[in-house]
C-alpha cells in the first residue's frame, strides 16, 4: 500500500506495510441537542402531537401538520420541473412514430430504479425500449463517447440517460454526429456548460423553479413519466390501465431514492412511504420482494432503513463487483424464478463484496497505526491491490472512524488511479475537487460529485502531489472543530416518551437523510449485562426517575461502567409473538 498525507505545519510522503493500528482512536465527540423553534413546537401540541413528536418534528423544520402529509396530492407538480413536459411531448411522439429508446443507465441502486421505471414506464405506454449499463471498470461514468458508439451497434433513434448525463458533452457531441438524439434525465450538478442534447430534465440546471432540488435520478425519471402520461392522455392515447399502471413504479422510486442518500424534504418522503405501501402490501416488483426474501426481511414490516442497508447494497453489488445489469433484470423481471435465482446472486455477490471489504479495511487501518491521521485535516489512499468497485466503501468507513475526509484510489488503466472520496461536515468535496483543478490544471483527469461524496481520476504517478494539494485545501476549508464529531440528539426523553406506543409512532415516519431518526440522550444506571451473540451487550437499564427498561449495544462485548450517559434510540423488540420496548445505544460514555 502506498499512503501519504500532508500536514498543514509538516508534510511527508509515507510507504508503509502491515502495520497495526489500536482499537480505540481519540475523536473529539460532543453531544448536542438540536435547536427546537418554540413556535412550532407549541403549534404541533395544540394540533394533537404527543410532547415528544412535536419537539421532534418542530427540530426537523415542521411547522405545521400538512407537512407531514405523505399522500399523493401533495406531491409537487410536474409542470413546475423544466423541460419536463417537453420530454413527455417528445417521448409520446417517439412513442407514436414507433422509434426505438435506449436507456442509459448508471451502475448505482438510484441508477439501476431509474432503469428498471424507465423501461417499465416507457413499456407500459406502448414505448418501444431497451437498456444499456456501462461496466464501470471498463467504462468509467456516464454517457461517454465510447458508450455511444457501444450503444451506436443496436441502432436506436433516442438515447435516454438516467441519473447521468448532465456533464456528458463529449458523449452527447458523438451522439449527435452519430444520427442519434439524446434525452438527458439526471440530477447531479452541472457544470458550467451543458450538454448539446435534444432535452435536459434536472431540478439542479440553471432556470428550473422546481422547489424541491433533492430528486433522486429515480425520481426525475418518474416526474418525466407523469408528464408523458399527462400528455398522452391530452391526445387521447391513454388507457385506464396504463394510466393505473404508473403507480405501480413507486416502489422504485422509493428504493432508489433512499439507497441514494437525497435529503428527505417533503416530497421526497412522499415518494419514499408511498413505496413503502406497496411493498408492505405485498405489491412490490418481484425483483424487490425477491431482495427481501434473500437477506430474511419481512415483507410487512419494512422501513426504509431496510431500503437503504438491506435491498440497496445488495443491488449495488452487482455494480461494484460484477455488471449491474444482473441487477436491473431482477427489478424488471415478471418472472418470479428468475427474480429469486438473481436476487441469489446478487446477495453471493454482496457476501463477497463485504469480504473484500474487510480486507480492504485492515490493509489500511494497519497503515494508519504509524501515520498519526489526528494530525492531518484529511486522508488520501492508495493500494494497488484495491478493488475500484469498494473503495467508496471502504472511504466511506474510514470517514466515520477518523471523522475526516478520505479518499481511496485503485488502480485504473493505462497508468491512471481511480478515486472515491467521502466527506464531513465542513467540506464540500466537489468543490475541493474543483479548487485543486483550478491551482493545478492538469492534475485531476475528471471529477465529480457533490458535497458528501466525489470520484475522480489521476495519474498514479501524481498521487503525491494531489496528497499535498488535497490536505492543503482540507487545511484551508476546515478548522479544528470541524474535525470532532458532533452528535446531535432530540434531547432527554421521559417516560411519557419511552414507551412502546411512542416507538410504534416513530416507526410509522420515514426518516432518512435530511430527516434523521430520532435519537435522545440521557444517564442511565447499569442494572445488569450480559453478552449476546458473542459481540453484543444485553443490558438493563435504570432510568433517573426510576423506570427500568431493556437495551443492547451492537459490536461491544466489553462490560459498561455502573452509570453512563447514552445516546439512544426507540426500537421494538419482538420474541415469541411479543412485542416490548429497546433502546438501541448508539454512543456512551
Amino acid at each position: 500500500m502506498r499512503t501519504a498525507y500532508r500536514s498543514c505545519r509538516n508534510f511527508n510522503a509515507h510507504w508503509m506495510l502491515n502495520c497495526i493500528i489500536p482499537d480505540f482512536f481519540p475523536i473529539m465527540t460532543q453531544i448536542t441537542a438540536r435547536n427546537i423553534p418554540s413556535t412550532a413546537q407549541t403549534f404541533l401540541l395544540n394540533s394533537g402531537y404527543s410532547p415528544a413528536l412535536a419537539k421532534i418534528f418542530a427540530a426537523r423544520g415542521i411547522t405545521e401538520p400538512e407537512q407531514l402529509d405523505t399522500s399523493f396530492s401533495h406531491l409537487i407538480s410536474f409542470e413546475h420541473l423544466k423541460n419536463a413536459r417537453n420530454m413527455g411531448q417528445l417521448l409520446a411522439d417517439a412513442i407514436a412514430a414507433r422509434k426505438t429508446i435506449l436507456v442509459i443507465a448508471d451502475y448505482d441502486c438510484d441508477g439501476a430504479t431509474a432503469c428498471a421505471v424507465a423501461v417499465r414506464g416507457l413499456r407500459n405506454f406502448g414505448g418501444r425500449v431497451d437498456f444499456i449499463v456501462p461496466n464501470r471498470f471498463e467504462y468509467g461514468y456516464g454517457l461517454t463517447p465510447e458508450i455511444v458508439r457501444l450503444a451506436a451497434q443496436s441502432k436506436p433513434d433516442i438515447l435516454l440517460t438516467v441519473d447521468n448525463g448532465i456533464a456528458s458533452i463529449d458523449g452527447v457531441l458523438e451522439a449527435n454526429r452519430l444520427g442519434m438524439q439524446v434525452f438527458v434525465t439526471d440530477h447531479h450538478l452541472p457544470a458550467d456548460t451543458l450538454p448539446d442534447a435534444t432535452c435536459i430534465v434536472n431540478p439542479n440546471q440553471p432556470d428550473c423553479p422546481f422547489p424541491s432540488k433533492n430528486l433522486a435520478g429515480v425520481g426525475v425519471m418518474f416526474y418525466v413519466l407523469l408528464a408523458l402520461r399527462a400528455e398522452l392522455r391530452n391526445r387521447g392515447q391513454l388507457s385506464d390501465a396504463q394510466a393505473k399502471n404508473l403507480v405501480n413504479l413507486i416502489d422504485l422510486v422509493a428504493l432508489g431514492t433512499v439507497a441514494d442518500v437525497v435529503k428527505l424534504d417533503q416530497n421526497n418522503r412522499i415518494l419514499v412511504h408511498q413505496g413503502l405501501q406497496r411493498i408492505r402490501s405485498g405489491r412490490a416488483c418481484l425483483g424487490i420482494n425477491a431482495l427481501l426474501q434473500v437477506s430474511k426481511k419481512t415483507v410487512h414490516k419494512v422501513t426504509s432503513l431496510d431500503l437503504g442497508f438491506t435491498v440497496g447494497p445488495r443491488l449495488n453489488a452487482a455494480g461494484r463487483l460484477d455488471d449491474m445489469s444482473l441487477g436491473i433484470n431482477a427489478l424488471i423481471t415478471d418472472d418470479a424464478n428468475i427474480a429469486l435465482q438473481i436476487a441469489t446472486q446478487l446477495d453471493n455477490l454482496n457476501r463477497e463484496r463485504r469480504s473484500i471489504e474487510t480486507n480492504m479495511q485492515e490493509s489500511a487501518l494497519a497503515v494508519l497505526d504509524s501515520v498519526h491521521p489526528q494530525d492531518n485535516f484529511s486522508i488520501t489512499l492508495f493500494d494497488e491491490s484495491w478493488h475500484q468497485g469498494v473503495i467508496g466503501i471502504l472511504a466511506s468507513r474510514l470517514k466515520d472512524k477518523f471523522h475526516r475526509p478520505v479518499i481511496a484510489f485503485a488502480s485504473g488503466q493505462s497508468g491512471e488511479i481511480k478515486g472515491s472520496g467521502r466527506s464531513i461536515t465542513g467540506l464540500h468535496l466537489r468543490d475541493a475537487l474543483d479548487l485543486i483543478s483550478k491551482r493545478h490544471p492538469t492534475l485531476i483527469k475528471k471529477f465529480g460529485g457533490h458535497a458528501m461524496a466525489a470520484g475522480l481520476s489521476i495519474d498514479q504517478s501524481d498521487f503525491t502531489l494531489f496528497v499535498a494539494a488535497f490536505e492543503q485545501v482540507a487545511c484551508e476549508l476546515l478548522n479544528s472543530n470541524d474535525l470532532a464529531l458532533n452528535i446531535e440528539t432530540d434531547g432527554s426523553l421521559d417516560a411519557s416518551g419511552m414507551t412502546l406506543e411512542a416507538a410504534r409512532a416513530l416507526d410509522e415516519q420515514v426518516w432518512g437523510q435530511g430527516f434523521p431518526t430520532p435519537q435522545f440522550d440521557d444517564d442511565f444506571m447499569v442494572q445488569n449485562q450480559k453478552i449476546v451473540g458473542e459481540k453484543h451487550l444485553k443490558l438493563r437499564l435504570t432510568t433517573e426517575d426510576g423506570n427500568t427498561i431493556d437495551a443492547i449495544l451492537f459490536g461491544h462485548n466489553e462490560p459498561l461502567p455502573e452509570y453512563i450517559h447514552a445516546v439512544y434510540s426507540l426500537s421494538i423488540n419482538e420474541y415469541n409473538d411479543k412485542q416490548t420496548l429497546q433502546l438501541i445505544i448508539r454512543h456512551w460514555e
